[in-house]
């Protein structure tokens, strides 16, 4: 990452899910759209560091959250946020396609991993 302004390369990651886009990313911030095809879910997880808010841009979603030891399901439609501070236990579920802006601090890495459809559980590797 470098400290100056102009042109940022964009980058594409498929995911098991669907794909995020990383549209920017510096020491401070980093911003995301993520693709998630209906009927997929993201992994049961937690931040250690990093901290983040989710907006639904288009879609409906089942959002779930960790209260206690049971993940409580929050309905999300195109519109709404919801922001989860480090070891906020979280999941997204995409009952449409849905394409959701994620504004984060910069711990790319920060993904401690409960449970995965996908094969994908544990700590994610700095």
């Amino acid at each position: 990452m470098t400290a100056k302004s102009g042109k940022f390369d964009v980058r594409f990651v498929e995911k098991p899910w669907g794909h995020e886009t990383i549209w920017a990313h510096t020491e401070h911030y980093v911003g995301k759209v993520l693709h998630i095809k209906a009927g997929h879910a993201l992994s049961v997880q937690y931040h250690n560091q990093k901290d983040e808010t989710i907006h639904l841009l288009r879609g409906e979603m089942i959002y779930r959250v960790g209260t206690g030891d049971a993940l409580v399901e929050q309905p999300l439609k195109a519109g709404q946020s919801f922001r989860n501070t480090p070891g906020t236990v979280h999941q997204m579920e995409a009952v449409t396609d849905c394409d959701v802006l994620e504004a984060s601090t910069p711990h790319l890495d920060d993904v401690v991993r409960l449970s995965d459809r996908y094969g994908r559980e544990g700590t994610s590797a700095p």
